[in-house]
């Protein structure tokens, strides 16, 4: 019963370190109250585990608790999961096995007596305590991110190898004090062992911090060139229109100099004809006004144009001031970055089409837009997330996508994405709240 007692202690402390862990890492998936469910249900095993005493078989059930629980309950990739759970293992390893050894060199009597109900107590709330300190000091230092979108790379898994092999180190260290009696000596290489080793795995965390914040600064500047270039490409686009009407004007000039000449040659037949073919001429069709927005009609018209150039089928239909709530550069990134996806889709497809739609749901604040573009084949790979790109520079991929969900983010809305098999497109569904 009393060691009962001790177990179930243990476990619950170890449970609110990776709660107050996770909580201060990561942004949760779940409520308060279903993390703390899904947390009671998986170290209920493991403490009932823990009855059989077999102590690799103690640590495994550990690790893949920790990483279950991060997995389902938090926005965090495997990857992330299984190095997070293999830490925590490690430094409460670390932990443990300091204050075992202090407790050895210190207090041969206590040491002696660590099966009865009190010492086993004490060695457990010291650890725990040193553990608890360890945890909230290297939350504390090291800032969350509190990211959705969890920007690891596979560098993770490299530096997981610090904390495994610790664990392994432990491991051996309890085996060798269980089946010999060592001596002070070894009980101090022991203790200085496990304090070097607890320093790496500290150090092995603030490397993966940095690293983490790293990639974060990477991405944001990326997605500022992203948006730079959204801007360069119309602007690029106000030239072309400024120079084609330069060059209309100029013609127009050349056309009335004709009919005056022809008016004066008392030819009104002439000039009623030539005046009917300048009439059916492409140059002088009025352009249709794709929606009432100055900047997104010039958007719209110059992916149409860029369409019917590659023999894409362009239509769009954008209702009057529903986007009167976004500002020209995220009306800009937003839609220059979903109509290049589009277009990039679409150009490998023969009798492609690209369709456009803006629209506010009936009796709520929320505008939808929706893309649909032909595309060969399905773009999603493997179950991932995000779809996989042709383009040569994968480096580079991911960012055009990324300040679209930037923009859902900031105007408190969503994106889904998702392949039709049937009809071989693919489709963009974005709710912004206006």
């Amino acid at each position: 019963m009393e060691n009962a007692f001790s177990l179930i202690f243990a476990f619950l402390v170890e449970a609110i370190i990776l709660l107050q862990y996770a909580s201060r890492l990561f942004s949760p998936k779940r409520s308060l109250s279903g993390r703390l469910v899904v947390l009671s249900l998986l170290y209920t095993c493991l403490c009932a585990a823990a009855f059989f005493n077999i102590k690799w078989l103690n640590m495994l059930w550990y690790l893949f608790a920790n990483f279950l629980f991060l997995v389902t309950q938090y926005n965090v990739k495997w990857r992330a999961a299984a190095f997070h759970s293999a830490l925590l293992a490690a430094v409460m390893g670390m932990c443990e096995l300091i204050v075992y050894s202090i407790i050895a060199r210190t207090a041969p009597h206590f040491y002696m007596q660590m099966s009865s109900f009190h010492n086993t107590l004490l060695f457990i709330l010291c650890s725990k305590i040193s553990f608890f300190a360890v945890i909230y000091l290297l939350t504390h230092l090291f800032k969350s991110l509190q990211e959705t979108t969890d920007p690891y790379d596979n560098s993770v898994l490299l530096l997981m190898i610090i904390p495994v092999t610790s664990i392994f180190i432990m491991l051996t260290f309890v085996g060798m004090s269980d089946q010999y009696t060592l001596t002070p000596g070894t009980n101090r290489m022991i203790s200085l062992s496990a304090f070097f080793l607890l320093l790496m795995n500290l150090l092995v965390f603030g490397i993966n911090q940095y690293n983490r914040e790293k990639n974060r600064k990477y991405t944001e500047v990326q997605l500022l060139l992203q948006k730079e270039t959204d801007f360069t490409e119309y602007y690029k686009m106000l030239l072309s229109q400024s120079e084609n009407q330069a060059i209309l004007i100029h013609d127009i000039k050349k056309h009335l100099q004709s009919i005056a000449s022809l008016n004066e040659q008392n030819a009104p037949d002439k000039v009623n004809a030539y005046i009917n073919e300048l009439l059916l001429s492409s140059d002088f069709k009025e352009s249709a006004r794709i929606c009432d927005n100055e900047l997104l009609n010039a958007i719209m018209a110059r992916y149409r144009r860029q369409c019917t150039e590659q023999g894409i089928s362009f239509t769009a239909d954008i209702r009057s001031g529903v986007l009167h709530f976004l500002p020209d550069s995220d009306l800009t990134s937003l839609f220059c970055n979903l109509l290049d996806n589009a277009m990039e889709a679409a150009g490998k497809v023969p009798d492609a089409y690209i369709e456009v739609n803006g629209s506010k749901r009936e009796n709520t604040p929320f505008v939808l837009i929706t893309v649909v573009n032909s595309c060969r084949v399905n773009p999603f790979k493997n179950d991932a997330a995000d779809p996989a790109t042709t383009k040569a520079d994968k480096r580079s991929h991911g960012f055009g996508l990324k300040s679209i969900r930037k923009i859902c983010e900031k105007y408190h809305g969503d994106i889904q994405m998702y392949y039709n098999d049937a009809t071989l497109t693919f489709h963009t569904v974005i709710t912004l709240r206006g």
